[in-house]
């Protein structure tokens, strides 16, 4: 058909006209489209106009013409012509928007020995699927022809210069990306997998049982460090190792310590070994709720990609699951109702297992406004008062677009909400995590000057419209860090990956200028089709790493560190000259803390250690955290770092100035530590490309910190075990915790009558279970909390270890729970349905001593009914922490952080105030607690007997007790 052109690489027919139309992939014209004859050489044959159709004459309509539409951040399209015997051919072109490839399988750190095989993979998707991938290994590319890699990256017979770091990379037209890096540990072939002696591991012990010894009430049990180690052999070569081995405990033994009247066992760490490794489930959770009144989200969706995973609750509370092998946590939250703006968050997540509380901050919408759609519109963008606003949306007439394609005419209800960082309170409420993928695949951050989520609708607000040719004029005037103004862009977020791409730059806007206007305008272009969340932005490449350690107390001792503590930094930016008032903040950025702290980024600077600020602030389960004071005087031991470092940081608690003010957040200028600089050397800012210096420091490295201000509370276990760290369990009969997949907390209520706030201590031994009958799971200790209506009342919940199978899962056991008021105090009543239920559920422990209550634990989870309060989670924290709650207000669904002492009480003391010469317990251990003498229990409490026959009664009843094998204790 037709005749061979001018160029001998194509057939052209004169008499021919093709007519096309190419779209957006929501049927919007696709404006200045590039359509291409694909031919030896490709030639630009037109660009499409403002409706998106184009014209072309003397293209042969035989099915084998192939056109080439492009358009800039669109999928390149390739359409055939279709077979025609008329003049004229139509061809109709979607394109769909090109999306850089994103990587959802990342390589996994593995250990080998010499001689062993090992595979690594990684895997990425996009529009359009990447086909070559490229292995690096130390930073340098592997030959693809000697290693013959794909996706996979297989090495046999490893040598010890295998060892190091692999990554992968892979790319489309649309760009490039990385896949996180994965290190390949490689023994000698007799070389001991693990270091088989435990290094140091600090419990501390009851406040009973100080050791003259050590004088110190603290106790070194050992500990192995959960790292990978180099198991049995697997013969295949997987992506993920069937088995995962790690250093764990292979050998404890049992000592006997001397306490105030009793003798406490203790089980110590003695070796280590390569064993599997403890599998623990990750879960984050939290609540969704508005930024300005706290009303939770109720029944939102929250997605995982374009998958639903879970929806909030009516107290907007949540909980996900995260995926194995997941490196960033990316999930939306969408209200039903329309009340708040969707939300995407990267949600940090402890790897090693447990829950993390994240407390996501819900966008209220703008109310609505009524556009004209035939009419130019204005809308500003920030109102903070008395300032002018960061910019203006310019909306030209006739730029409203249906859903499928076609103009629209008439009012748009049109709501505009900006996050303005100017106000730095709204730090928490940022989208994503400020991240983008730069041509080379590295991920690198960006500093904002303000996000804006656009919604407009028909004016019966049943149909979503699309945009296109919207302005963005920005006021120069409100960028004052040097550099930004050229390298600023506009951006949207893509919530699939959590990531932010460029939507186009800005240029100088020389229609505003006008000879009394002294300011500057910058416009960019953009259009509001499926993505809705926009951004004023600026990559920084001035990066560094904050350490930061959290602590159970102000002792700040290594082994008392907090895992699962969500650190949050608010990246500052000064006004002009560096001043110390800061003008904006400028990114939002979160990391979980391990049992080795935190390394959180943040903007520093080498030369002017000013420039940048942030306000640091931790957090657990929703309770703020307290940072180390900085007035009256600072203290560079306890803040934990060295002068004259600390000085040139300038560390400053919130508090500082005024005491009323929170103290659970410090402010920190991030100066860039000078090179060479041996006190700036080893923390707490360290550069970004010692990120494994920074997450590997020791707890002698500098650092920032944190501590919980815990009450009158006390954990014992004989087998230690970290409620922080799950992935440290140990597998042992006399374990508190039977199993590292499923924990499940049980609390009793203990009410008080008295004028005194009383320690209630629990001891739970073994109580059926021939292997760990009369021995000892653990000690619980808490302090009564007094009523705030009846001052000669106090109550308090209690943990005791469950009953149930123990780790061998083989057979049950009824835990023996002694219930000990430490004080001159006797048993009033025992719940009557609680009593019942032990007495019909044998055997029925002793109860002689009226100066305590003992039982044989339930194995129900009774209820609020009986006083038993009882919750199973895959997070210990999560299950104590809810347990906790339902036993405060007395209720088996509903939670308070109030006591309610007269509601869902199992058991009722009553203690009297001692002689005023006698110090109780406590009162002696915090005036001398160094001097404490080891003395027999009942000399120093002054235990009060009352008769036996009041003892025996419970509630006017009788009480028949069955007496069953117990060892002295």
């Amino acid at each position: 058909m037709g005749r061979v052109n001018a160029e001998c690489n194509a057939c052209m027919c004169e008499d021919r006209l093709l007519h096309g139309k190419v779209s957006l992939q929501d049927g919007a014209p696709a404006v200045g489209a590039a359509i291409s004859l694909q031919a030896k050489s490709t030639k630009l044959l037109t660009v499409t106009d403002d409706d998106g159709v184009f014209q072309v004459p003397g293209i042969c309509p035989d099915g084998k013409t192939i056109l080439e539409i492009k358009k800039p951040r669109y999928t390149t399209t390739l359409v055939s012509v279709p077979a025609n015997s008329g003049n004229a051919s139509l061809v109709h072109v979607h394109l769909k928007r090109a999306e850089k490839p994103y990587m959802v399988t990342h390589p996994e750190s593995k250990a080998r020995r010499e001689g062993q095989s090992v595979s690594f993979c990684c895997n990425a998707v996009g529009d359009l699927a990447p086909d070559r991938y490229f292995w690096f290994h130390n930073e340098t590319l592997l030959d693809p022809r000697l290693y013959k890699y794909k996706n996979n990256l297989v090495l046999k017979n490893v040598k010890m210069d295998h060892a190091g770091q692999y990554f992968c990379k892979t790319s489309n037209d649309a760009g490039t990306v990385k896949s996180q890096v994965a290190t390949l540990s490689v023994i000698e072939k007799n070389e001991a997998p693990c270091n088989p002696q435990p290094e140091s591991y600090l419990i501390r012990l009851p406040h009973d049982c100080f050791q003259n010894s050590t004088r110190s009430f603290f106790y070194d049990v050992g500990r192995c460090p959960p790292k990978t180690c180099a198991g049995m052999s697997d013969k295949g070569l997987r992506c993920k190792d069937t088995v995962t081995y790690c250093c764990g405990v292979t050998k404890m033994e049992t000592r006997e310590l001397a306490c105030a009247g009793y003798s406490l066992p203790i089980k110590v760490t003695v070796e280590c070994g390569c064993q599997k490794c403890t599998e623990a489930k990750v879960v984050v959770r939290g609540r969704a709720v508005a930024s300005d009144t706290e009303e939770p989200m109720r029944f939102g969706h929250i997605y995982l990609g374009n998958n639903r995973v879970s929806m909030t609750g009516y107290k907007g509370t949540f909980s996900v699951q995260v995926p194995p092998n997941t490196e960033r946590l990316v999930l939306t939250f969408v209200d039903r109702l329309n009340k708040f703006v969707n939300t995407t968050k990267v949600l940090p997540f402890n790897k090693n297992g447990g829950a993390v509380f994240h407390e996501v901050k819900m966008l209220r919408k703008k109310p609505p406004i009524t556009l004209e759609s035939n009419e130019t519109s204005t809308i500003s963008l920030g109102d903070m008062e008395g300032e002018d606003p960061i910019a203006k949306l310019e909306i030209p007439p006739n730029t409203f677009y249906r859903q499928n394609g076609e103009p629209y005419t008439g009012k748009v209800k049109a709501s505009v909400t900006f996050l303005d960082p100017r106000n730095v309170s709204s730090a928490a409420m940022a989208q994503s995590d400020l991240n983008f993928v730069n041509d080379e695949g590295d991920m690198l951050p960006l500093r904002t000057y303000g996000m804006f989520s656009m919604d407009f609708t028909d004016e019966m607000a049943t149909e979503s419209l699309n945009a296109g040719k919207v302005k963005v004029h920005l006021d120069s005037a409100q960028v004052q860090m040097a550099g930004h103004l050229k390298g600023m862009k506009l951006w949207s977020l893509n919530p699939q990956t959590g990531l932010w791409e460029e939507e186009g730059d800005f240029q100088q806007d020389q229609s505003r200028r006008t000879k009394r206007e002294e300011r500057t305008f910058l416009v960019g272009n953009m259009e509001i089709r499926e993505r809705r969340l926009f951004n004023l932005d600026v990559p920084e490449s001035r990066r560094c790493y904050i350490k930061v350690r959290t602590y159970r107390s102000e002792r700040y001792l290594p082994s008392e560190q907090v895992a699962g503590v969500v650190v949050s930094v608010i990246n500052l930016e000064p006004a002009a000259g560096y001043s110390s008032n800061p003008r904006a903040w400028g990114r939002f950025d979160s990391g979980v803390t391990s049992s080795n702290g935190a390394c959180v980024p943040a903007f520093c600077d080498a030369q002017n250690p000013d420039a940048y600020s942030a306000y640091v602030m931790a957090s657990l389960g929703g309770e703020e955290l307290e940072a180390v004071a900085s007035s009256p005087r600072l203290n560079p031991f306890a803040v934990g770092v060295p002068q004259p470092y600390l000085n040139k940081l300038r560390y400053q608690r919130t508090d500082h100035f005024d005491r009323n003010v929170k103290k659970t957040a410090f402010r920190i200028s991030v100066a860039k530590p000078t090179p060479n600089a041996a006190e700036e050397s080893n923390g707490p800012i360290y550069p970004y490309e010692k990120l494994q210096e920074c997450e590997a420091s020791p707890s002698t490295a500098a650092h920032f910190r944190f501590y919980r201000v815990e009450g009158d509370r006390y954990d014992y276990n004989t087998v230690p075990f970290n409620e922080d760290d799950p992935v440290n369990w140990t597998e042992d009969y006399l374990a508190w915790w039977p199993r590292p997949t499923e924990f499940r907390a049980c609390y009793v209520k203990v009410k008080i009558n008295g004028p005194l706030e009383v320690n209630i201590r629990s001891r739970n031994m073994g109580g059926t279970h021939p292997r760990t009958v009369g021995k000892l799971y653990g000690i619980r200790d808490v302090r009564s909390i007094r009523d705030l209506d009846y001052p000669n009342l106090s109550a308090a919940c209690l943990e005791f270890k469950c009953s149930g199978m123990l780790f061998d899962q083989e057979r049950i056991d009824r835990t023996l729970v002694k219930i000990i008021p430490q004080g001159n105090c006797y048993r009033e009543s025992v719940n009557s349905m609680l009593h019942e239920y032990l007495v019909n559920h044998l055997p029925v422990a002793v109860n002689n001593d009226s100066s305590q209550y003992t039982m044989l634990a339930p194995l129900d989870p009774l209820g609020h009914n009986y006083g038993i309060y009882t919750v199973t989670d895959q997070d210990p924290r999560t299950a104590k922490e809810i347990a906790l709650g339902r036993c405060f207000d007395g209720t088996s669904d509903s939670s308070s952080r109030i006591m309610k002492t007269n509601v869902g009480v199992a058991l009722t003391f009553s203690c009297q105030e001692s002689d005023a010469q006698r110090q109780n317990l406590f009162q002696a251990l915090r005036n001398v607690p160094s001097r404490y003498l080891v003395r027999p229990l009942r000399e120093r409490i002054g235990v009060r007997r009352p008769s036996q026959s009041r003892g025996g009664l419970i509630r006017g009843k009788s009480n028949p007790l069955v007496r069953i094998p117990q060892k002295a204790q």
